[in-house]
């Protein structure tokens, strides 16, 4: 009997893991059949093997270019010695290497942009939405400004934040570059809300047993909000987490082929008015990173949410 039920495990087991590459393979083949058959103005439509090929050349530039970096930093440490030994009281000059950014630091630029941005909206979110949950009022007061702005696309917004950072962040030599703050602030603007409104469901949907307690060890109000509103909500403020943060890299794509702000957006864009006949598998290379990347994000806040929340089954779903 232990024999057969260990064998039905194993089986269950091998074909769930069977399954999502049976569904790959199955993509794949599709992908690879359908590309034969379209003809673009830039050239056949990229199958599977032209696109690995072309993520093998953005590796091939992204060492290249990494390679004349360190090149150019060890000629000016070199350069800035001998002046050093001539004269004593000679102050180095540290330029940065200004060679065009490569595939992997567009990566890392949008990644750092969703980021802060994300975490802005989150800043602001969870106390907003605890606060509309705890008080009935409150959320009657503020529901109607949240269906109103919540649907805004990040393209009505962008030419709205480059106009307002241009007017305040007024530098000849800013810090942060207004591009960055420009995509950080829209991504903030447009995932702010699924936060907001599942934090205010999660807080108002806290069981009134758990309230009455709170009644009876007459809590104060920060502490009733530290000891019992947060950990019953947090699955459903984790939740709005999770959409905000897929919001989030939706938009910031978006908003940086738009604004030709630097990051992934921005290379697709290029890409795409580059127009030679390795675009369109440079793009498709860009699209599965970004799929890629946002679904490692996802599983990051799941996994987060595993670890903080006692709701363990977060995982599964």
């Amino acid at each position: 009997m232990l024999s057969n039920l260990n064998s039905a495990v194993l089986t269950e087991k091998l074909v769930s893991a069977a399954l999502p590459i049976a569904g790959l393979l199955m993509f794949l083949l599709v992908w690879n059949m359908s590309a034969q058959r379209i003809e673009t103005s830039l050239g056949q439509f990229p199958g599977p093997a032209e696109v690995w090929e072309q993520g093998g050349n953005l590796v091939d530039e992204h060492r290249v270019q990494r390679e004349k970096a360190a090149a150019f930093y060890e000629r000016q440490a070199k350069r800035n010695a001998e002046k050093l030994a001539k004269n004593p009281g000679y102050v180095p000059k540290q330029r940065r290497f200004t060679g065009k950014p490569t595939f992997f630091d567009q990566i890392g630029t949008s990644l750092v942009t969703v980021m802060l941005g994300f975490l802005l909206a989150a800043l602001i979110a969870v106390p907003i939405g605890i606060m509309i949950g705890l008080s009935q009022s409150l959320y009657s007061a503020m529901n109607p400004l949240i269906q109103l702005l919540k649907p805004v696309s990040p393209l009505a917004w962008l030419p709205l934040v480059t106009m307002v950072v241009s007017a305040v962040y007024v530098s000849d030599d800013p810090t942060v570059p207004k591009s960055f703050l420009n995509s950080m602030i829209t991504v903030m603007l447009c995932c702010i809300w699924p936060t907001i409104i599942n934090t205010a469901v999660g807080v108002s949907g806290v069981s009134q047993d758990h309230v009455n307690v709170s009644r009876v060890l007459r809590l104060g109000p920060l502490t009733h909000v530290y000891k019992v509103v947060l950990p019953s909500a947090l699955p459903m403020i984790f939740t709005g987490l999770r959409l905000s943060l897929g919001i989030a890299w939706m938009v910031l794509i978006a908003a940086e082929m738009l604004a030709q702000n630097p990051g992934l957006g921005k290379f697709v864009w290029d890409e795409f008015q580059n127009g030679s006949s390795n675009s369109l598998g440079r793009i498709m290379v860009a699209v599965i990173v970004i799929g890629l990347i946002g679904f490692l994000l996802d599983r990051g806040m799941l996994l987060l949410q595993r670890y903080l929340s006692w709701d363990k089954s977060a995982t599964l779903r």
